[in-house]
């Protein structure tokens, strides 16, 4: 049985007719009768007899309906309950973030009404689109040139955000306003581990040079890696926008090879049904135009 038949009964039994209750239900009469047999099929005793040229129940189709009326008050709370959680501006909503974004996105999220649960996951590119299956939204990034993010995910556009050479403020390179690779491929390297977005352009920075850079350390968070370029380890790839400044540390434009990337937010379609995940994709946009006035 299921809430349409047990709904056909009740108002077969307290209209006394198949038309009367087709019409109260804005159906067919035989769109009653099929429901009415459906549900006869799954009950051991009759649940309707006639009564001269009306349709009335028996005893066993009086309690089923009664019980039917629990059902559909039972189901309409449910529904509330539903109701109530979706369009909820405050509901709980969980974010993940690559470790720069996180450091920039999280501060300014915490202002929004919605519950949040932050979480930190630096993944390579392709092990994005999978974290929206455990979170609401995530927070990504990708290449200017690469491949866009598949469709199985809906993409909210944050920022686009240029990644300049850091270069430690004693360097002569330091000097330069402005870069290129054969500036700079001769110097050691600072870089992520392989498969994380920014090692396309660090070998585009090579091949651009035509000289194989010397990649003395691999490390992914950018707080280490302005320590260590402030140290004189070598340089690095920093976004301009995201990562903390450093009073050791200079920031210089890459010309010659494409330094954007795209931070985006990704995240399920059905995911926006609900309120709060739509107040909080609202709240990282306004984020992310604080955040691009304020340090750019």
């Amino acid at each position: 049985m299921d809430e349409r038949q047990l709904r056909v009964l009740r108002e077969v039994g307290e209209l006394g007719s198949v038309t009367a209750a087709a019409e109260a239900l804005l159906v067919t009469p035989s769109a009653v009768s099929q429901q009415l047999r459906l549900l006869q099929r799954s009950m051991p005793v009759p649940l309707t007899e006639r009564s001269g040229r009306r349709v009335v129940l028996t005893a066993a189709g009086q309690a089923l309906a009664s019980a039917a009326a629990d059902v559909e008050s039972a189901l309409a709370r449910a529904r509330h309950a539903v109701d109530e959680f979706v369009d909820r501006p405050d509901g709980s909503v969980s974010v993940a973030a690559f470790h720069s974004a996180a450091a920039s996105f999280f501060p300014l999220l915490l202002r929004a009404a919605a519950e949040l649960h932050l979480h930190d996951e630096d993944v390579p590119q392709d092990d994005f689109p999978p974290l929206t299956r455990e979170y609401d939204i995530v927070l990504a990034h990708r290449l200017d040139h690469a491949e866009a993010w598949p469709r199985t995910v809906t993409v909210t556009p944050l920022l686009r955000e240029p990644l300049d050479v850091a270069v430690p403020v004693g360097h002569p390179l330091a000097a330069k306003r402005i870069l290129t690779p054969r500036d700079v491929a001769h110097e050691p390297w600072i870089t992520v581990h392989d498969g994380f977005p920014l090692m396309a352009t660090i070998e585009a920075i090579g091949a651009a040079a035509n000289h194989r850079l010397d990649l003395v350390h691999r490390v992914n968070e950018f707080t280490v890696v302005t320590e260590l370029v402030a140290a004189g380890a070598g340089l690095a790839l920093i976004p301009r926008w995201t990562a903390r400044p450093h009073p050791a540390v200079s920031l210089h434009p890459l010309r010659g090879v494409h330094t954007l990337r795209h931070i985006d937010a990704l995240h399920r379609p059905e995911h926006t049904a609900r309120t709060a995940v739509r107040t909080t994709l609202t709240q990282l946009v306004k984020a992310a135009r604080t955040i691009r006035t304020s340090r750019g």
